[in-house]
């Protein structure tokens, strides 16, 4: 799994939650921010995008995955996901984030920063679906 100093989690995990502040969720009142470390050191933030009709909505976290990838990124090394109550990323996006590699670190903390969970995405996606060759 990769790993960040103290002081990097903390600023990932601020910046996801500054981007859940963006959040456009109208029907669910659930604000999700995400913020995303590819291994060349750029972040990428998303917060959820709400729409009444409920398929075409999307996650933080694909919203950050989905801005890495338009932009020429494709390794990733830790995302950080904020909810007013420290909530885990949802199976979609655990399956979007495995397509770059199962030893992504997942940190999940709450609306007041507080850390919840440290997860190596293998451990949140045990067992992933995939066709590429062995990712690790």
């Amino acid at each position: 799994m990769n790993t960040l100093s103290d002081q990097e989690e903390r600023a990932l995990i601020a910046l996801a939650n500054e981007a859940r502040r963006r959040a456009y969720a109208p029907y669910s009142n659930y604000a999700v921010g995400a913020a995303l470390r590819t291994k060349s050191g750029r972040i990428f933030t998303g917060a959820n995008v709400e729409n009444a009709a409920y398929p075409t909505s999307m996650c933080a976290e694909r919203v950050a995955i989905f801005k890495a990838v338009s932009e020429g990124e494709r390794e990733f090394e830790a995302i950080a996901v904020v909810t007013e109550n420290g909530g885990t990323p949802c199976g979609s996006c655990r399956q979007v984030l495995s397509e770059f590699g199962l030893d992504v670190l997942v940190l999940v903390a709450d609306s007041e920063g507080k850390l919840h969970h440290r997860f190596a995405l293998a451990e949140l996606l045990p067992a992933a679906f995939t066709l590429l060759p062995e990712r690790k």
